[in-house]
């Protein structure tokens, strides 16, 4: 088992430098989704690695370069404190890791998790624990909500979107659910400022599969001439090919929510989720007092 926790650790350790450096190529800052790609891009990581998928649904390759982060951020190479924004540090823009250098960063963290762990078990024995690179960066809660919304009804699942979507700032949001339109499940305006606005159309996909660029494909050419913008939202994930196909130059550009940023979303909403505070220790801030 320690075994098979060390040889799975090894394989998102490997992209510790890589982010770093995809990081510092586009500005210091980017969006997970974008950091993640440019990672991809400049690996020329193959399409098989990038559709592989995890038993919990998410996409593995996508997983192991979040954990990544977690401890690049631990290190403090990476600004931990902005949501949904991965940044580098003064520290982090000045680093370049080489394999022996991130294992090293991987060993330290690992021991001091093993450490606090230790501590822990007998206070509090139901603790959230953290995980030394195996299984999926989702903790308890995120795997538990996946399984609430694929066990919603179609409809159901539609009107959550909905919801979500007025949350996020559209307006007259509608769904449609009309059998035979392309798979169109709704319509909505996202007003940008007084000026401007955009008609938006979106698709609702409830399953544990892989969109294909096919269904991306048909999704664009049921909107063709309807809306400015579509948006396909789904509890699964998008193949690599989808996620280009969607980005695709000359034709409307189409928005993707997949499992994991659907969850994303429900809790920078608080939607179905209720946030629970807690602290840890800083010990290296109480070491400038200990004189």
């Amino acid at each position: 088992m320690v075994r098979e926790k060390r040889e799975e650790g090894t394989q998102f350790v490997r992209y510790f430098g890589p982010l770093l450096d995809a990081l510092r190529a586009i500005g210091g800052s980017a969006k997970p989704d974008e950091a993640i790609d440019r990672v991809a891009e400049e690996l020329k990581v193959s399409d098989h690695v990038l559709n592989e998928t995890l038993p919990s649904g998410g996409l593995r390759f996508r997983n192991r370069v979040a954990w990544a982060r977690f401890y690049l951020a631990r290190e403090g190479l990476l600004d931990s404190s902005k949501h949904g924004v991965w940044s580098l540090t003064e520290k982090g823009f000045k680093t370049f890791l080489t394999p022996d250098q991130a294992e090293e960063i991987f060993k330290k963290w690992t021991k001091i998790f093993q450490e606090q762990r230790r501590k822990k078990e007998k206070e509090e024995p139901t603790a959230e624990k953290v995980a030394e690179g195996t299984g999926s960066i989702s903790k308890d809660y995120r795997e538990e909500i996946l399984e609430v919304l694929l066990k919603l009804t179609p409809d159901g699942f539609e009107r959550l979107a909905q919801r979500i979507l007025r949350e996020a700032g559209f307006t007259q949001v509608v769904v449609t659910g009309k059998s035979g339109d392309g798979g169109i499940d709704g319509v909505g305006t996202l007003q940008v400022n007084p000026l401007v606005s955009f008609k938006v159309l979106f698709q609702c996909k409830r399953y544990t599969n892989s969109v294909s660029p096919s269904q991306v494909r048909d999704f664009r050419g049921a909107m063709a001439g309807r809306a400015d913008k579509g948006i396909i939202i789904t509890t699964g994930t998008f193949t690599a090919e989808a996620r280009r196909e969607a980005s695709r130059d000359g034709v409307p550009p189409i928005e993707l929510i997949d499992g994991e940023k659907l969850i994303d979303m429900l809790e920078k909403l608080e939607l179905g989720l209720n946030p629970i505070t807690t602290y840890e220790i800083n010990h290296r801030f109480f070491k400038d007092f200990d004189a």
